[in-house]
Parts: structure tokens; sequence; C-alpha cells
């Protein structure tokens, strides 16, 4: 039976015993799959099926009876490596993550590259250096956008496609793209530098040319992404807000 790298992006629970399954897979792109079986407790798949864990997996076709659905028959999985262990504010990165791809990728889209991306980023924001993990967050939405085509190239003013001046200040809109504007966040050599590490394809190089503007970067890329989310604000985002609001209120004097 062939197999596919992949990792649990969201589940339900399908019947008393079985769960539907949203997973990112290397080569066949965001599938849904039914694990029947998986919540009883004797199923090999119950402790497997966890997000951040890579997975190698197997897929059977749907029934004769459901053929019309695009919903396959997991038929086996098992663990690929060591998991990203992630907690606190790690823990709601890994989830963001995992939300953004399930609102922005359209089933069976392959993006061997995005894939690869997710696994590096999971790792970054695993660890203890905040710092890193803002920057791997960035340019994990930068390769998204570019991916799936939404992204317009941070080198060329968008409305003239001339090149961006190093020397220049250029702001980033959802409806305009690039545009030079003398108080915008980003220098030109900034988004020629980034646009450089996209096209290259190094994630390390690019995680590196987002931490210089790190924070003009942060607030660009929610907009462009809520834009073309179509909400004002993601369901990880608010839950982390709200979480954060009751540690501060708990810390607050009395």
């Amino acid at each position: 039976m062939k197999t596919h790298a992949a990792y649990v992006l969201h589940q339900y629970d399908w019947s008393e015993s079985s769960l539907i399954i949203d997973l990112f897979t290397r080569d066949l792109g965001r599938v849904v799959v039914a694990a029947k079986g998986a919540k009883r407790p004797y199923s090999q798949l119950r402790p497997v099926l966890l997000p951040f864990q890579r997975l190698n997996v197997g897929l059977g076709k749907p029934p004769k009876h459901e053929e019309a659905s695009d919903i396959q028959n997991l038929r086996g999985a098992e663990w690929a490596g060591p998991a990203a262990v992630l907690r606190g504010h790690a823990l709601f990165s890994g989830f963001y993550l995992n939300e953004l791809l399930l609102k922005l990728l359209a089933r069976h889209d392959p993006h061997p590259r995005l894939f690869d991306a997710y696994a590096q980023t999971l790792a970054a924001v695993a660890g203890p250096d905040d710092q890193r993990a803002q920057a791997a967050l960035r340019a994990f939405e930068l390769t998204l956008l570019q991916q799936i085509g939404l992204l317009p190239d941070l080198a060329l003013v968008s409305h003239t496609q001339e090149t961006v001046d190093p020397a220049a200040r250029y702001a980033l809109q959802p409806e305009a793209g690039v545009l030079e504007a003398p108080d915008g966040p980003f220098a030109g050599g900034h988004l020629i530098g980034l646009q450089a590490a996209l096209e290259h394809g190094s994630l390390p190089a690019l995680q590196q040319a987002c931490a210089v503007p790190l924070g003009p970067l942060r607030g660009a890329l929610r907009a462009l992404l809520h834009y073309h989310l179509g909400t004002p604000q993601l369901r990880t985002r608010q839950v982390m807000l709200d979480v954060q609001k009751l540690v501060d209120s708990a810390r607050a004097p009395r």
C-alpha cells in the first residue's frame, strides 16, 4: 500500500466509533478521510492521529455507494518522526497554522514546498526564541500566500510593475499591493530581500529576511490574510486573546 507524508489539521466525530479527519499531505494536498473505528479504545489509529505529528498514511477509495464523495477511507497511519512539542503560545501558533491551511487551501491541490515549510515552521515555533518564532510565522504566511497565488511580487510596484527602489519607502495593502508611500513601513531594500528569499525557496533565508521588518510585516500580512479570508478575525487568534485577557485579569492586583 502506497503511503503519503501527512499532518492532521482537524478532526471531528463521525459516529460513536469513527472520525472525519482533514489531512495536509505532501503529494496530494489537503484531503478529508474517514477513520473508521479510530475512537475505539483498542484502535491502533487512536494514539497516532494527533496534530503536529508527522505521519505516513495509507488511503483507500470511497465505497462504491459513496463514489460521488471526495472523502477517502484511511487505511492506516503510523508515526514518521518525532513530533514538535508545542506548549503555551507555541500551541496557539500551531493551531493558527492549521486554521490558515484549512481556510485557504483548496482540497486536492498539492503544494510540496508549503508542506515542507509547515514542518520547519512547527519546529521553529516550538523553540524558546520568540523572535525566531515570530519570524518563522511571517515566513510561513508569505510562503502560503505566494504558493496559492495571493501575494504580489514584492520587488515590483503593483500598479506600474516598476522595480522597487531600495532607498524608497513602500506600503503593502490588500487592495493595491505594493505601492510607494513616503511614510510607508517598508524600505524598498527589505521588500526586495523578501522577494529574493521567496524566489530562492530557502525557508531559513526567508525567516532571516522577515526578522528585519518584523512589526510592520506582521500588520501588513494580517490585513492581507483577513482580506482574502473575508473575515476580520481568525478563531485561533480570538481564543488566544481571550486566554491572555484571563491571564492578565488573574495577575492584576486586587
